[in-house]
């Protein structure tokens, strides 16, 4: 099962094999955020708190795409969507 804070690979897209550390999960829809894999551009408009601008931010990816690694017995496992 993927949990906040494990390390994980990414399988599929244009961070194929790249490492990273989970920082947030969205279970209803078996989602999750990899730390700095899969960045997007976010347009935020101006208001009287912030300023607006062209920010990167990490983007959710499926599930099904990701394979825990396992550092202290150097074992990865891929994990089906019934398994998560």
């Amino acid at each position: 099962m993927i949990k906040k804070g494990l390390k994980v690979k990414i399988l599929i897209g244009k961070d194929r094999n790249k490492e990273g550390e989970v920082i947030e999960i969205d279970r209803p829809n078996n989602r999750a955020k990899v730390k700095s894999l899969n960045i997007i551009k976010k347009h935020v408009k101006t208001t009287k708190e912030k300023k607006g601008g062209i920010f990167d931010k990490e983007n959710f990816i499926n599930m099904s795409n990701l394979k825990i690694i396992d550092e202290k017995k150097k074992i990865s496992k891929r994990l089906k969507n019934n398994d998560a």
